[in-house]
């Protein structure tokens, strides 16, 4: 998505050890333009797929989901990375390793929300090793739900979370897809169609 890549050129952060800082326009203040243009490519991307629900986790994915939700007028769903006391019932779990925070987390979904009948459209901000998406399609897995779709908006095609899915036969489109980032601030995008 040419549009995404631009404003990663113009607004983006390449930090040392392979980070790369949105956070002014897509995971800490959010340009809803701009949010609302990634939600219309997903659709276009995985409109025929027979989506009835988009699952994310928290904290960065759900401005994407959310905006994704329009256009598909699909509900949302998220799985919470802390256990809190206002989830009630069963709840699918699985372990995920961050590698933004260096940590490992326990998510959690209320089972209520995620059932055999769905097809889920799973999104994120990024993909690198996938640790976060494994969760997710764990949790898809447990719930009995089809994956009818992985969408990210930034994928670190230097790192193998993406290849991996792709090979498994996932459909996974990933809008903005970063081969190489250098410690001077330089980003090489992969060309796609």
């Amino acid at each position: 998505m040419k549009l995404l890549e631009e404003r990663i050129m113009k607004d983006g952060q390449v930090r040392p050890g392979n980070v790369l800082k949105v956070d002014c326009f897509l995971n800490h203040q959010l340009d809803v333009e701009l949010l609302d243009e990634i939600g219309a490519e997903f659709k276009r991307i995985f409109g025929n797929d027979g989506v009835n629900k988009i699952l994310t986790i928290e904290a960065s994915g759900i401005a994407i989901a959310c905006m994704t939700a329009r256009h598909f007028d699909v509900p949302v769903v998220f799985a919470k990375k802390a256990k809190s006391k206002n989830i009630d019932g069963d709840v699918f779990t699985s372990r995920v390793q961050s590698y933004t925070y260096g940590k490992e987390y326990e998510i959690t979904l209320a089972k209520k929300f995620l059932s055999p009948e769905d097809r889920v459209l799973i999104l994120d901000d990024f993909l690198a090793n996938g640790k976060a998406m494994r969760g997710l399609l764990d949790v898809c897995k447990q719930a009995g739900a089809t994956v009818a779709g992985i969408g990210v908006c930034i994928e670190k095609g230097f790192q193998n979370g993406g290849q991996e899915l792709r090979n498994e036969g996932y459909k996974l489109a990933s809008l903005a897809i970063v081969d190489k980032m250098t410690d001077d601030g330089g980003i090489v995008f992969r060309a796609q169609d």
